[in-house]
């Protein structure tokens, strides 16, 4: 009757963790599915070792994988990093140059040499997830929690949208000028792209090449658009 509880207890925790797994952003998935298999294979081994089928080896080995498991967050962290050290390695002629915008809810992330967005929800039940890992009904709930809770991120998510599904209507808000009111030297820089030593040289020329990719006039954007000239006309006073 023991074994019965144990195994049945093993099962329900296992369970419980797969279960958590689906509801981690699908970019965070792989690290989980990983744990889980660590796991799964501590829970097998002690199984074996409590039913003797196994001997004190099965002891060490659980010892192991439970070691392993505890490791492994900071192993996930610190292979990107090492990658991230290597690319840095070999130059930074490869690096693409990004604006970045952020707003209560969203992060997102423009391209300089495409225009391409990318984005990632910084709060509420998409909390951590990517836009690019949502599908149109996720997207579509989470441009209506934006539009209840932060008419800024509304904005912000309307210009991915309009760049990941053109043509279509998602009941969109008119993106409005804006002021510069709130924003910092910090954020403006994030915007252009620039560096903290930024001159108004390299302001100017930054502007011009974004607001190239995003005028209206030429079916841009119009919220980052606005974005874009505040930020300029912060950073130049």
């Amino acid at each position: 009757m023991a074994r019965l509880i144990l195994l049945l207890a093993v099962l329900a925790a296992l369970y419980l963790m797969f279960r958590r797994v689906q509801t981690v952003p699908p970019h965070k998935r792989r690290a989980e599915y990983i744990k889980l298999g660590l796991a799964v294979a501590a829970a097998i081994v002690v199984i074996l070792t409590v039913t003797g089928r196994m001997h004190w080896l099965g002891i060490a080995a659980t010892g192991l994988l439970v070691a392993l498991r505890q490791l492994l967050p900071t192993l996930i962290r610190l292979f990107p990093m090492l990658a991230a050290h290597h690319a840095r390695g070999g130059g930074t002629s490869g690096q693409a140059q990004t604006s970045t915008v952020e707003t209560a809810l969203l992060r997102m992330q423009l391209a300089h040499d495409n225009g391409d967005l990318q984005g990632e929800v910084l709060s509420g039940s998409f909390a951590g997830w990517r836009l690019a890992d949502m599908d149109r009904q996720q997207l579509e709930d989470l441009y209506a929690h934006c539009r209840r809770e932060d008419e800024e991120s509304a904005r912000l998510l309307d210009s991915y949208l309009q760049q990941r599904f053109p043509g279509e209507t998602f009941s969109r808000q008119q993106a409005g000028t804006g002021s510069n009111e709130g924003m910092n030297r910090k954020e403006a820089l994030a915007i252009l792209g620039l560096a903290e030593d930024a001159g108004a040289e390299d302001i100017v020329s930054a502007h011009r090449k974004l607001i190239q990719k995003l005028h209206p006039d030429r079916g841009g954007n119009d919220y980052l658009a606005a974005k874009i000239n505040q930020a300029k006309d912060f950073l130049l006073g």
